[in-house]
């Protein structure tokens, strides 16, 4: 696929993404609400509308779109995925995690309001995840929706993002071996990814062979793009980043670059951008943005 028509496409499904989620965050109370208290209400919109790749989301369309699914409720799966990653965000930059000004190049939810709006901003937008897969507007079957809010809520939690983020905490107080840390790797990064593509399959109705292809398609590109962060993290600047260059040196944590070095890392992504090719290439044509996703993850500059 070219480049330009590649980076058109993203930027389509970011933008329908973005438009969505100002609608699902604007002031209006919905049913069953009371209020959005208004600086509540500002601090999530700051950590879900202030740019970024839609990465996710991405993944989430293509994958429901290369299996025939409707587009419209595809658009609903992932704006909740959204949700969730940008409450990750929020909660990741509070100073008891990592205790991040920057995000995006703009001052951290916690930095522009209060770490306590900051804290209630990331739980209100995790909830609100579940509530955009549940609602009537996502029209797929009441089965469906239950097995999209099972695989986020575990992609999501203790045994997924959430465990990952306390195994990496763990990491700043011993030395973890090659094996922990692409476990927690998988957990923090690539939980979120994988459900990505699988529920894009999910919401399709693909078949189960399909749904682990995807998924395995996911973990391919979860581990791609953990490898392509520690690697900008280890050798790009806070400004081309938009966060904190070499956060992780700073603090001591071991990462594969950092154990390996920039040449085996390039040789690993270039590897693993073989694999996700070969993975769809049963779908022919169809798959080509996919794959196209999977190298923009492995090569990106920020």
């Amino acid at each position: 696929m070219r480049e330009e028509v590649f980076l058109e496409r993203l930027g389509q499904h970011g933008a329908a993404v973005q438009a969505l989620l100002g609608e699902l965050l604007s002031g209006d109370a919905r049913h069953s609400e009371t209020i959005r208290p208004e600086r509540l209400l500002g601090a999530m919109r700051h950590g879900v509308l202030n740019g970024g790749k839609r990465m996710r989301p991405a993944l989430v369309i293509e994958s429901a779109a290369l299996f025939g699914g409707d587009a419209a409720a595809a658009l609903r799966v992932a704006a909740a995925l959204e949700c969730v990653h940008c409450y990750s965000l929020i909660h990741d930059d509070l100073p008891a995690m990592d205790d991040d000004d920057l995000r995006r190049g703009q001052p951290t939810v916690h930095r522009k309001f209060d770490e306590a709006t900051a804290i209630l901003a990331g739980d209100s937008l995790l909830t609100y995840a579940f509530d955009i897969v549940a609602a009537p507007e996502t029209a797929l079957p009441d089965a469906t929706k239950i097995a999209l809010v099972l695989a986020l809520s575990r992609a999501s939690g203790i045994g997924g993002m959430a465990g990952g983020q306390a195994l990496d905490l763990e990491a700043e107080t011993r030395e973890l071996a090659e094996d922990e840390i692409t476990r927690l790797q998988a957990m923090k990064t690539g939980a979120l990814i994988r459900f990505a593509c699988e529920a894009g399959a999910l919401a399709a109705g693909a078949s189960d062979a399909d749904r682990r292809r995807m998924l395995r398609f996911g973990e391919i590109v979860g581990l791609a793009f953990q490898l392509q962060d520690d690697l900008l993290d280890l050798t790009a600047d806070s400004a081309t980043l938009g966060k904190a260059a070499g956060k992780d040196a700073a603090r001591g944590k071991k990462t594969l670059p950092s154990i390996h070095g920039v040449q085996w890392t390039q040789h690993r992504l270039a590897g693993l951008i073989e694999e996700a090719t070969a993975l769809l290439s049963p779908y022919g044509e169809r798959a080509n943005m996919l794959i196209a996703l999977a190298s923009y993850v492995a090569t990106r500059k920020n």
